[in-house]
């Protein structure tokens, strides 16, 4: 299972671009800790050193779904600005997206068409007379790789297709990025309040997130005391 993650400053300031390199910092680790496999998509740097606009990461792994619910939302950071040491402004948000990851087909063996031909370069006459070089394409992308390492015709197949494979996977991490990249509307939705992270002073320290539960034990006292009447 594949989830993408998109964390941005919006249209904050510094701040909130400083913020964003710590929180990134902090999803990598604890991503490593459960044993996830995360991909860096796309990162765009912040105009202060140390500093990141905006970063997209893909998380892959059997608890990927509860670890990106548990980041998706907005991030409070509370401490003094790293770049104006006069400003009164104590509170930072950033945000974080889920971004929904564009669907790549399953590559089939009868998509790739092999074409033997024959080696080039020295060889002696074994290479001259024997077609032991592999092209594989595959069919529906156009993407082609050719194999000549060995003289098993056998040999050079498989390490055709492997790289053949190689080469798509490749491709569709670029058409990820790309698609990513087009992802800027979350720039303009970052809300303040309601955190599902906080963190605070420079050493950017995590707080437990204090959920206010008054409206529901008056909501229960008014129910009570509704049946007792």
């Amino acid at each position: 299972m594949e989830r993408i993650i998109q964390i941005t400053a919006g249209r904050g300031p510094a701040e909130c671009t400083w913020v964003v390199a710590q929180v990134l910092k902090k999803v990598l680790e604890e991503a490593q800790d459960q044993n996830l496999d995360v991909v860096l998509l796309q990162r765009e740097k912040g105009e202060e050193n140390g500093t990141i606009e905006t970063a997209s990461i893909s998380v892959k792994g059997k608890n990927a779904d509860e670890f990106v619910k548990s980041w998706v939302g907005t991030i409070q950071w509370i401490g003094q600005s790293q770049f104006r040491k006069m400003h009164k402004r104590k509170n930072w948000f950033i945000g974080i997206f889920e971004i929904e990851p564009e669907k790549n087909a399953i590559v089939s063996e009868n998509d790739i068409q092999y074409q033997a031909m024959r080696s080039s370069g020295a060889g002696g006459q074994h290479v001259n007379k024997v077609s032991s070089a592999i092209r594989a394409t595959h069919i529906p992308t156009g993407i082609a790789v050719v194999a000549m390492d060995s003289r098993s015709q056998h040999q050079n197949k498989k390490l055709a297709t492997e790289r053949l494979l190689k080469k798509i996977e490749d491709e569709k991490l670029i058409q990820l990025k790309n698609h990513v990249g087009k992802q800027w509307e979350n720039q303009l939705h970052v809300e303040r309040g309601n955190p599902v992270r906080v963190f605070t002073g420079s050493d950017f320290k995590k707080n437990k997130v204090e959920k206010s539960y008054k409206g529901t034990r008056q909501k229960l006292k008014n129910d009570l005391r509704n049946e007792n009447n």
